[in-house]
Formats: structure tokens, C-alpha cells, sequence
């Protein structure tokens, strides 16, 4: 009878990036960072964590690290083409 009211699993899902611009940040888009000199940067999905790779050094860092404290975006901007 109470069938109705169990809770379904939540999927999960990565989190939602935006750049300082406010701009919608996803998989492959060209980013250029503000931090840890990284320059330009590729955005990558594994699992369910993005990471940004340094086009001129190879570098990867987590999406976690480019947190702004005082916004929650992220410290980098994105390239448009």
C-alpha cells in the first residue's frame, strides 16, 4: 500500500559548470584558465568529474580547484568560436 511513497534512487549526473562569464561550460569545449598558469585548456568528462587538460603543458586539474569562493563559478573563461 505505501508502495507510492518510497523514494526512487536518484541518478547521478556531473555537475553543472559556468565560467566567470557566466557561460554554460561542458565536455570539449576550449577554456582559458586563470589559474595555475594552465593557459588553454580542454575540458574532459571521466565519470562523472570534469577535468581541464592544458593544451600547452599537459597539465590536468580538477574542476574543484577553479572554484571562485565568491561566485561558485568556475576561474576560467570560455573560448568562443
Amino acid at each position: 500500500m505505501f508502495e507510492f511513497f518510497k523514494k526512487k534512487p536518484k541518478e547521478k549526473e556531473p555537475p553543472q559548470l559556468l565560467d566567470l562569464d557566466g557561460n554554460l561550460i561542458s565536455e570539449g569545449d576550449e577554456v582559458i584558465s586563470q589559474r595555475y598558469d594552465l593557459g588553454k585548456c580542454t575540458v574532459e568528462l571521466e565519470g562523472l568529474q570534469f577535468f581541464y587538460v592544458s593544451q600547452d603543458s599537459g597539465k590536468k586539474i580538477s574542476y574543484v580547484k577553479m572554484i571562485d569562493a565568491i561566485t561558485g563559478n568556475q576561474k576560467v573563461k570560455k573560448v568562443v568560436k
